[in-house]
């Protein structure tokens, strides 16, 4: 039998790519010493958002050192509390997604705490908005092993398969596709072990404003050796907007880098609090 070729693309990164773990650490890493680490969000109240991230989201507050996160099977969201300029409607990293196993449980839940959940024309699709214009997708999929766990991240660009070869040259990502869950066809996509990076084209192929300051800041990726890796970086041309700097009483290391589109990428290394590793 002969697969179509999206179909095969498939079965090859899933063959490539090593799951998000059913528990809290982060996923193996890729080939090139990358897994996803982190959403970053600034915040004008952290209690507010530790009750909707953890009563309403189903994560699991944690710290590791002075950070404030809220720990997901395979992920982290790391809260701070300061001033934005605006929410990430408007920048080029739209919003974020989740997947559920028991969706109409989730919704049920949701609706009795009041929550401001919408569902698309697929039932089992849809949006919940946080505080600070915080925009997360969600779907059910009762095959994952865990209750709940984060899945992508998308953004809008002008240059989609620019996007895709920089993600990949970069951060060792695999170009590919996945199936839309809010209708038919496929979404462009860059997977890493723990999430998936989507990414559509903006209205008009304009370049939409870049997220260092929204209040949806950056996203991060753990690095197994973050000193080498930015050497490697250094090779490829790469510059960092910030290098490895040691986070004050942690094990913590970061680099930034912002990508040619305005998403801001930080890079740490040893970002799991020590006790769940």
């Amino acid at each position: 039998m002969h697969l179509p070729s999206c179909l095969l693309a498939c079965v090859v990164v899933l063959s490539l790519l090593t799951p998000a773990p059913a528990r809290a650490d982060l996923a193996p890493f890729n080939g090139v010493g990358i897994t996803f680490g982190h959403i970053h969000l600034s915040v004008k109240d952290i209690e507010v958002h530790k009750r909707f991230w953890t009563d309403v989201m189903g994560g699991t507050f944690v710290t590791n050192g002075p950070l404030q996160m809220i720990q997901f099977p395979g992920a982290y969201i790391i809260l701070t509390q300061r001033e934005y300029s605006g929410p990430p409607d408007g920048s080029v990293l739209n919003h974020f997604g989740f997947v559920y196993k028991d969706l109409p449980a989730t919704l049920a839940k949701w609706k009795a705490m009041g929550a401001d959940a919408r569902q698309g024309g697929n039932p089992n699709q849809g949006y919940v908005w946080g505080p600070d214009g915080i925009n997360i997708e969600y779907y059910g999929d009762p095959a994952i092993p865990v209750p709940v766990k984060m899945d992508h991240t998308h953004s809008f660009v002008p240059d989609i398969n620019a996007c895709k070869d920089w993600y990949q040259k970069v951060l060792g990502g695999v170009p590919g596709q996945r199936p839309r869950v809010s209708g038919p066809g496929w979404n462009e996509v860059v997977h890493f072990p723990g999430m998936t990076v989507t990414f559509a084209g903006s209205q008009g192929g304009a370049t939409l404003a870049p997220t260092n300051g929204r209040s949806l800041d950056h996203m991060g990726f753990e690095v197994k050796d973050l000193d080498a890796y930015a050497k490697r970086l250094d090779a490829l041309g790469i510059k960092l907007d910030a290098g490895p700097r040691q986070i004050p009483n942690t094990q913590i290391k970061s680099a930034y880098l912002t990508d040619p589109w305005g998403t801001r990428v930080e890079l740490t290394q040893n970002l799991a609090p020590a006790s769940k590793k």
